[in-house]
């Protein structure tokens, strides 16, 4: 199936907004929900870390992955941000249908 799911994360609200404006506004996210005050651990450079943080869930198309991608890099504050990407291999066809149909 060619809709993908992106999860990010972003410091805060205000700058995960300001990563879904960056993909919305370019067509390349159908939608991005914030899930905000997510407590992350690990480690980063040598050290075990913890913050609060602000997961993204990223919905679009496989042709839209690599400039979503490259939007998100550019627009982040995080030296290495989070970006998976995975497939979305069902789910209920109209809001499918509308992923396609929107980015």
């Amino acid at each position: 199936m060619s809709i993908r799911l992106i999860i990010s994360t972003a410091s805060s609200v205000r700058e995960a907004r300001h990563l879904a404006d960056c993909l919305l506004d370019l067509k390349l996210a159908a939608c991005v929900t914030l899930l905000p005050r997510a407590e992350s651990l690990y480690w980063w450079n040598g050290k075990r870390e913890k913050s609060r943080e602000v997961v993204m869930l990223i919905k679009t198309k496989q042709s839209k992955l690599a400039k979503a991608i490259v939007c998100l890099k550019a627009h982040h504050s995080y030296t290495v941000p989070e970006i998976i990407s995975l497939p979305i291999l069902g789910g209920h066809p109209a809001y499918l249908k509308w992923i396609r149909e929107t980015v």
